[in-house]
């Protein structure tokens, strides 16, 4: 099995500060928890401390070896960053879908059009890149606008249970539909309504892909630091040639240094002066 490459004490330091996992500077509420993902630009949902990447799971645990257990139903952590998760998503002021390779991620808003650069789907796009099914699912969307899973099920005629959730992976995945809300009572439902009636000035704004890709490298770096072969490919969902692409961009304007193939710096912390590890 390869080794991962350590990673310097002065970055994982760095990285505890960035990405909340510090005791002093965890996440307990639903307004720290989206001014969380404002700093970091991106996260995701429920990750540990085995992947890369900030999480607000991480963040509400506040430490760096934070590892999601089996019963997550009995954890309190994993509750507590479960219902936050709930509590942002109805609040609507944070991105929040699966995203590339179905993980749960939150993206600040100045973050979209280059996610949606990325990975989003333009209309003239869909009768190629998406199923029947998710477009039958779209379809009903754009007509009711907002609809809770039974009656999209329903209406869109996808009702079986495991093509109905592959869909709206897709639909999700491809930056068009979000839960808008989530409820318990009487009975478990997501509320699914169309990405744009959130944010539509985002999602509508043209970026070029190398520029996006120039942007999310910028974004988690800043927050990370450093970054080594692999990782930011592992955190995003780019593939590592052009996650590499991304950062090697970077070291050409200025805001970062190659330490080696595949390491990449982050020369300066807000303005201060260049990092030396």
């Amino acid at each position: 099995m390869r080794t991962r490459p350590e990673i310097p004490t002065e970055i994982e330091e760095y990285r505890d500060a960035r990405w909340r996992r510090e005791g002093t500077r965890q996440v307990t509420t639903a307004i720290d928890a989206e001014r969380f993902v404002e700093q970091v630009g991106f996260a995701s949902c429920m990750t540990d401390s085995r992947r890369p990447g900030p999480s607000l799971y991480v963040a509400v645990c506040g430490r760096r070896d934070a590892v999601m257990p089996r019963n997550v139903q009995k954890d309190e952590e994993a509750s507590a960053a479960w219902l936050l998760k709930d509590e942002i998503v109805r609040r609507g002021q944070i991105y929040y879908a699966k995203l590339a390779r179905g993980k749960a991620t939150f993206i600040a808003p100045r973050m979209i059009p280059y996610f949606n650069a990325i990975w989003g789907v333009r209309r003239a796009e869909e009768k190629s890149r998406l199923s029947r099914n998710a477009q039958k699912i779209l379809k009903v969307l754009r007509k009711e606008w907002e609809m809770a899973t039974s009656d999209l099920k329903e209406d869109s005629g996808v009702k079986d249970r495991k093509s109905f959730t592959q869909a709206l992976d897709e639909l999700q995945a491809a930056m068009l539909v979000v839960p808008e809300g989530v409820y318990y009572e009487p009975k478990f439902t997501y509320v699914w309504t169309l990405g744009i009636s959130r944010f539509p000035d985002a999602l509508t704004k043209r970026v070029k892909r190398d520029v996006a890709v120039k942007e999310i490298a910028r974004c988690f770096l800043s927050n990370a630091g450093l970054t080594i072969p692999g990782e930011l490919a592992r955190v995003t969902g780019l593939s590592r040639p052009e996650a590499g692409l991304g950062n090697r961009a970077l070291v050409k304007e200025g805001f970062a240094t190659m330490l080696a193939p595949g390491w990449y710096q982050l020369n300066r912390i807000e303005g201060s002066g260049p990092i030396l590890f």
